[in-house]
């Protein structure tokens, strides 16, 4: 009878866990807007020169306060390395890597994505204070990866 009564225990607990777990990303993707980063489109790794918008990586106003970030991730180095957007500004941040595997992730921001070669990766993320902001390769990229990064000023 004891034995009975803790494994009735313990599902009861389980069952809670899952229906609060499951309650919790509800929540998430609801009402906070929370779902995961996907590739918007597939680009040819070894043409990003002459691929548009990767043709011309950078900062780009695209209405009033929305912004577009194009950036191109190759061994050791982003490009543009240096980001800079207004308060307040929603910026479109979209992401590929010539090379390899990296990471992109804005310190003190949710934008942690990883950036697979000739996958175009979106990212949209609203900027409402001042400061600048790491940008950080978090994938290990080879030998330099420790020299790559740049930043988000948000002036």
């Amino acid at each position: 009878m004891r034995i009975e009564a803790l494994e009735r225990g313990f599902l009861v607990v389980s069952v809670v866990l899952l229906v609060a777990s499951l309650g919790g990303l509800l929540y998430a993707v609801s009402a906070r807007g929370a779902h995961l980063p996907g590739h918007v489109a597939l680009v040819d790794p070894a043409l990003l020169a002459q691929t548009p918008p990767f043709d011309q990586p950078g900062v780009r106003q695209t209405g009033p306060d929305t912004y577009e970030a194009v950036v191109i991730a190759r061994t050791w180095a982003f490009s543009p390395s240096e980001i800079r957007v207004p308060a307040g500004a929603e910026v479109t941040f979209l992401i590929t890597s010539g090379d390899v595997i990296h990471g992109f992730f804005v310190e003190g921001t949710r934008i942690n994505v990883m950036v697979i070669p000739g996958q175009v990766t979106r990212v949209i993320y609203r900027f409402k204070q001042t400061g600048e902001h790491l940008l950080i390769c978090h994938e290990y990229c080879g030998i330099g990866h420790h020299t790559m990064g740049g930043k988000v000023v948000v002036q």
